[in-house]
């Protein structure tokens, strides 16, 4: 099959480079669906600057395959009546493009149906480019778009030029009323004028003369150059933040790396205000010395194009050091008025729920609620008594939400909780109180950090089960997708964290304990809400999950520690033949009353199978298990004793008291494994 290079380069205005990095797998996965879709599959390249979006194909063919096409219409005895055609048989000549007589007629199992086979001449690729160009940037959404000029379509930016070349042609084509060319565009520090390409290879060439570093990839590596060039110099470290680098990568095309520096006054800001200072507004990358200090220094990755960059890095500073100016006048501020939650009453929570005063009020007695259940493993934590405890859990739910009155929280959102702890420790409040402050939030998404402490994960539990009931009594609960207020990730969080500290979390009790806070609601509703997340937090085969959850257990911690135990033997190669044993115990006791007396006479034993699995059996209900592991590995062990009692014993016997006496044997096992899941819930 003959094939020639392929380019197609898209010039816009700068791109926003957040929206293009959340669909940058999006764009190029659309472009091998588009070629599939037409049998024009290839290799190919997408590349991106901040002004372009560019295909690179190597070889693609020049058109597509021949292909025959089968069509298979209705039973001939439904679309044939009287020698006639029926409306469903001239329908389907209507679809093959063909008069009812050139059909012909096909043997489809039992039945005669109405058959066309045609061959269909592949597209020339030349021709079919500008439909797959405006389909493929059909698919790019990038959420909000843009209109321009009198047009009524939309992209996220207006585009300036087009090239489609296809070998040594350029291929007529129009994508929001510019026509394609041979031309594109350099650096603006280059030239702003058209550059004349003559053909496909010299494209990257021409780029490159023109301060264009087309390749995402290689720009990375130029700025990770430049970084190691400047640490070697500085003996500094410079934080690689991949974010901050993938976004930086894509808002230039020639990127070098500049080192500047801010007065060392502002070295009295915490840390975190500088560094969001520099990353969110700036996009300036944190600088450290060698014992991990923030340093006065920063990096900014530079797009310009000069020989002289000192004008570059100047100007940077004169940018930063307002934005720290204020920050320094909002922390010595706040420092001078001190934490306070008078104003929390004025600020609205949700309809419903009162304002932010009302659910700090609610979170401390939940905290309090939570401290005296987790008692014991607080005072051993902390080596405080219980008194002392409950008093520092007042003023850390007190204190929590007092930074979002201050003004740097006002300026820097993203800093709630965090300068609460900086405010807290600089006024001298107990480093508990600190701590929990600052990770009252956490987690706050997946695999992100847990709170350092079970004291700090008390109120920030508290905070979540706030949330949970106050949203679910008001009606808030989350359908589908939508879930504005974040309740799933809020249950996920209480699960990492109970299951992280080894902490007790009977659902049903704990909702009953805090239920008096809220306005009647069906708590059964947040129950079953509850456990779906149980589901998608513990990475296991569900029915493992159904299983324990059949047994009546509602504590999470011990819900995942009995799924646990379950999915490590379910892991083993064998696992199949030995659940087919034991859920055959399952069935033989669905006959029993699990609830009532399972007394066992050995007296009534007719052979020696039954004996040695009584014994057996007895023998594992004598020992003291460290974890539900043992228990259950003691409790599987059995099933060669068992396997031979099945083949030596009718259970079923005709004598009652011998039935009796070995469905209850079974049935007793049976109970056993009941105490930590229901075997016959299992899928394997």
């Amino acid at each position: 099959m003959t094939t020639q290079a392929l380019l197609i380069e898209i010039g816009v205005e700068e791109l926003p480079a957040i929206p293009l990095l959340k669909i940058l797998d999006r764009i190029e996965k659309s472009w091998k669906e588009i070629l599939a879709e037409r049998q024009l599959e290839s290799d190919f390249d997408f590349l991106y600057t901040p002004r372009r979006l560019v295909l690179q194909h190597p070889a693609i063919p020049l058109r597509q395959a021949d292909r025959v096409e089968e069509l298979v219409g209705p039973p001939v005895e439904i679309a044939v009546r009287d020698g006639k055609p029926t409306p469903a048989g001239e329908g389907f000549a209507r679809k093959c493009g063909v008069a009812f007589e050139e059909l012909q007629r096909l043997k489809k199992g039992e039945r005669e149906v109405l058959y066309y086979r045609r061959e269909v001449p592949g597209r020339e690729t030349e021709a079919l480019l500008p439909e797959m160009i405006r389909e493929w940037i059909a698919s790019m959404n990038f959420g909000k778009m843009m209109r321009w000029s009198d047009r009524h379509d939309e992209f996220i930016r207006p585009v300036r030029w087009l090239q489609v070349r296809l070998g040594d042609r350029s291929v007529p084509a129009e994508l929001f009323g510019v026509a394609s060319d041979k031309q594109t565009y350099l650096h603006r520090m280059v030239s702003f004028d058209p550059v004349e390409v003559p053909d496909i290879e010299s494209y990257g060439k021409i780029l490159e003369e023109g301060r264009v570093i087309l390749d995402p990839a290689r720009r990375r590596e130029m700025i990770r150059e430049d970084f190691a060039a400047i640490e070697a110099e500085s003996d500094l470290r410079i934080e690689e933040d991949e974010a901050l680098l993938n976004e930086v990568v894509a808002i230039t095309e020639y990127p070098k790396a500049l080192m500047g520096s801010f007065d060392e006054k502002f070295l009295e800001l915490p840390p975190e205000v500088i560094i969001t200072s520099m990353k969110e507004h700036q996009r300036y990358f944190p600088v450290f010395d060698a014992a991990g200090n923030l340093s006065n220094r920063f990096v900014v990755v530079s797009n310009a194009v000069t020989d002289d960059y000192s004008q570059v890095i100047a100007g940077n500073e004169r940018v930063l050091r307002p934005r720290l100016e204020d920050a320094l006048f909002f922390y010595r501020n706040d420092l001078k008025r001190g934490l306070t939650i008078d104003g929390l009453e004025k600020i609205q929570f949700i309809d419903g729920l009162g304002t932010l005063r009302d659910k700090v009020d609610r979170e401390r007695n939940i905290a309090l609620r939570l401290a005296g259940i987790y008692m014991d493993e607080l005072e051993h934590e902390t080596g405080r008594s219980a008194l002392e405890i409950e008093g520092l859990m007042d003023r850390a739910v007190t204190l929590a939400k007092a930074d979002l009155l201050t003004e740097m929280v006002y300026e820097f959102t993203e800093l709630q909780g965090l300068m609460g702890y900086y405010y807290a420790k600089a006024l001298g409040e107990d480093p508990l109180v600190c701590t929990a402050i600052k990770e009252q939030y956490r987690p706050e998404g997946e695999g992100a950090e847990l709170p350092s402490t079970i004291f700090s994960s008390i109120l920030a539990m508290a905070i979540k089960l706030d949330t949970l009931l106050g949203l679910f009594s008001v009606g808030q609960i989350p359908t589908g997708s939508r879930d504005p207020f974040a309740l799933r990730r809020a249950v996920n969080g209480i699960i990492r964290i109970v299951t992280r500290y080894d902490l007790s979390f009977d659902i049903p009790v704990i909702l009953e304990l805090l239920a008096d806070q809220y306005a009647p609601f069906e708590r059964e509703r947040l129950e079953e809400f509850i456990l779906e997340r149980v589901y998608k937090s513990l990475r296991t085969n569900p029915s493992v999950i159904t299983a324990v959850l059949a047994t009546g257990e509602r504590d999470i911690n011990e819900l995942a520690k009995k799924v646990e135990a379950l999915t490590e033997i379910l892991e083993r190669r064998e696992s199949r033949e030995l659940f087919t044993t034991f859920k055959r115990v399952a069935n033989i006791s669905a006959e029993v009353d699990l609830s009532g007396d399972l007394s066992v006479d050995p007296a009534l034993f007719r052979s020696e199978e039954e004996q040695k699995l009584w014994e057996a059996f007895q023998e594992t209900q004598r020992r003291e298990y460290a974890d539900y592991r043992q228990e259950l590995e003691a409790l599987f062990a059995l099933k060669p004793t068992l396997d031979a009692f099945f083949d030596a014993v009718l259970v079923n016997a005709e004598e009652e008291d011998l039935r009796r006496n070995r469905q209850h044997l079974v049935a007793s096992i049976y109970r056993a494994f009941l105490s930590i899941a229901d075997l016959k819930e299992i899928s394997v």
